[in-house]
């Protein structure tokens, strides 16, 4: 079994893209986030033609978050306990989408970026993880197969940033921040790229600016977090740095694990 995560920062741009990647590796469940799409606007039929059902919250030119698999998902939920009201989902960020599989869980998540420390925006992102770990609290165990993926715009340790002087102080290396992902993976869940990479590196986002790209100035910012009992079975995981070369890309590259 293969299962990645990818922000692909607007599928309409990037949906060839896509649909390429999906043709080249064959993944059994792909989470995508920053779809930047309305959940009716989503391509249903070319997701489709390409062998996946796709479950999908979506929010007119921001965030967004899909679920793409080669079954359909027995279970989605798509928003956190204190979005349970229909017409607070509809206001609320599409930032969360949560399907099961048989006996596997899959949570999709797009953590709030966080604009600048000490603003609102701030204290919004730390209170979405807090907020997250809440949900895994009240309706997961980590005694069960559980996987946890999304852009979480955290880069949980020095190793995971090729310039962590720079970044210490932003709201993706931020100690606040780091602090807050520690957290949550402590309820019980196994990064599984540290699992078969000690680092530096691999990074998963690189700015667009300042030829960040080709300098591999990057972060490792896209995460896949497992229970002990799925993490037991991963035999490989990796982030697909091809994935962000040639033309219009996102600014992120898919992380992908494989399981037994």
């Amino acid at each position: 079994m293969k299962i990645a995560t990818w922000n692909v920062n607007s599928i309409r741009a990037r949906l060839d893209r896509v649909l390429a990647w999906l043709r080249d590796h064959e993944p059994d469940i792909v989470c995508l986030q920053e779809i930047k799409t309305p959940t009716d606007a989503f391509p249903y039929e070319a997701v489709e033609a390409a062998g996946y059902a796709a479950a999908v919250r979506g929010q007119k030119t921001y965030n967004g978050v899909a679920i793409l698999s080669r079954t359909p998902a027995d279970a989605v939920i798509d928003h956190l306990d204190d979005e349970d009201d229909a017409s607070a989902r509809t206001h609320r960020e599409a930032r969360f989408l949560a399907a099961r599989f048989g006996d596997l869980h899959v949570l999709n998540v797009y953590v709030p970026n966080g604009a600048v420390v000490g603003s609102d925006q701030w204290a919004h992102k730390l209170a979405w993880l807090r907020r997250l770990r809440t949900f895994l609290e009240r309706h997961a165990t980590p005694r069960r197969p559980l996987l946890l993926a999304g852009d979480f715009n955290v880069a949980p340790e020095e190793r995971d940033v090729a310039r962590p002087d720079r970044w210490r102080d932003s709201v993706l290396f931020h100690p606040e921040a780091r602090a807050a992902l520690a957290d949550l993976t402590a309820w019980g869940l196994v990064d599984l790229v540290r699992l078969h990479h000690d680092g530096p590196g691999p990074f998963s986002w690189w700015d667009y600016r300042n030829l960040a790209f080709p300098k591999n100035d990057g972060l490792r910012i896209d995460h896949l977090f497992a229970t002990d009992p799925l993490a037991a079975r991963c035999t490989g995981a990796s982030i697909d740095r091809d994935a962000r070369k040639g033309p219009k890309p996102s600014d992120h590259a898919p992380v992908v694990a494989v399981f037994a």
